[in-house]
């Protein structure tokens, strides 16, 4: 399997791009990451209003367990101590829920930011290295079939870039239908450059 091309100034271009796919997509994480420990400082807020409220209900119900001790009023004197004990409880409660909150909310920005970035990033990187590697390789195939130089140089007549083609012969497709072999050869490695691949060594 061809990965980069036989050019060197395809080959070069074909580096930087990788290079800066790899370099756009570690942007992107460090960023997600950032992000998402910023909003996960938002955590302190529950976890002081966890601890505040935590700290209350131990308070309230120390008091109510010492005035419950109290002969005769204990019970009546305790009872606003527990109410007070549940509403610490439910202070706390709401500091771990807004922690919890805030933790999914990190994870989840932090995912959005680097993970859809990213994929975008290595979907279109990765359709042109794919694209060249199945041209290289049907291009290699096709030079080892009978017939394939020939059809190769057919190939660089149809192709884009017509100058090449007629800079091999001054009538290059009166040549190819002649089966001139040095102007099929020709046609044919203009073809292969297109492709960016290389004849083998003999």
């Amino acid at each position: 399997m061809q990965i980069y091309s036989s050019s060197p100034v395809v080959r070069a271009r074909q580096v930087a791009g990788d290079l800066v796919a790899v370099g756009l997509v570690v942007v992107f994480v460090v960023v997600g990451v950032a992000i998402a420990q910023f909003i996960a400082g938002f955590a302190d807020l529950g976890r002081q209003l966890e601890e505040a409220g935590a700290g209350f209900q131990g308070a309230m119900q120390d008091a109510s367990r010492t005035l419950g001790d109290l002969p005769l009023v204990g019970g009546a004197a305790s009872a606003p101590f527990d109410g007070a004990s549940g509403a610490g409880g439910s202070l706390a409660d709401a500091g771990r829920q807004q922690q919890d909150g805030v933790a999914r909310a990190s994870l989840v920005a932090g995912l959005v930011v680097a993970g859809v970035p990213s994929v975008v990033v290595l979907w279109v990187w990765l359709r042109g290295r794919v694209g060249f590697v199945r041209r290289a390789s049907s291009t290699r195939s096709l030079l080892a079939t009978p017939g394939g130089e020939e059809l190769l140089a057919l190939r660089a007549l149809t192709g884009r870039d017509a100058r090449a083609a007629l800079a091999v012969s001054t009538d290059p497709v009166a040549d190819w239908r002649a089966g001139e072999p040095a102007v099929v050869r020709a046609l044919a490695d203009v073809a292969l450059r297109e492709a960016g691949v290389a004849r083998a060594r003999r």
